[in-house]
């Protein structure tokens, strides 16, 4: 996807770091070739409250992962606050909702496999 600038949900920047076969083929090649790829500050937070319950396990910081893969750091603002907090209550998850307010925001397609984000409107890679 060349000329892409691109948001990943959280599951897929797992899936990128792991290798995971879950990343369809031709999504990690759009991931590959994009101009910009982004992780949110949500993800960063999003997994370190489940690594502290003890529902998830990552093998490293998720600023090192963004770091190695050559992703850019997308931080929330007050404004992707008040655009999260104004969307429809398609989805109650209020990580993925973020996701969401800043890949309108920003102008980025958010990179998911999560069907409840289908009802936003907000451009969506498949993974």
């Amino acid at each position: 996807m060349a000329g892409a600038r691109l948001l990943l949900d959280t599951h897929v920047f797992l899936w990128w770091r792991a290798d995971s076969r879950q990343l369809k083929t031709a999504t990690r090649g759009a991931i590959a070739s994009a101009d910009l790829v982004f992780v949110s500050a949500a993800t960063a937070w999003e997994a370190g409250i489940k690594v502290a319950l003890g529902r998830l396990r990552i093998p490293e910081a998720i600023a090192v992962g963004m770091a190695d893969s050559g992703f850019e750091e997308l931080p929330i603002t007050v404004a992707h606050a008040e655009a999260a907090a104004a969307l429809p209550p398609l989805h109650t998850d209020p990580f993925d909702r973020m996701l969401v307010a800043q890949a309108r925001l920003e102008h980025l397609t958010l990179v998911t496999h999560d069907e409840r984000l289908r009802g936003y409107a907000v451009d969506l890679l498949w993974a």
